[in-house]
């Protein structure tokens, strides 16, 4: 398992990096990247899971 604060906290700071550079991260994304935090999904899952939204 992982710490909810810690984890929501850098998704935080993630997000404002990004957007200095002018790029978005989802809530569709953040709630990829909790499920594979959590072990719910393995990385070729997210992979293709990511892919599939691109396409």
């Amino acid at each position: 398992m992982f710490n909810e604060e810690i984890f929501n906290f850098n998704i935080d700071n993630i997000k404002n990096d990004l957007a200095i550079e002018g790029m978005e991260i989802t809530d569709t994304d953040v709630n990829l990247y909790r499920q594979f935090a959590n072990q719910e999904i393995d990385m070729p899952q997210l992979i293709s899971m990511i892919k599939n939204e691109i396409a």
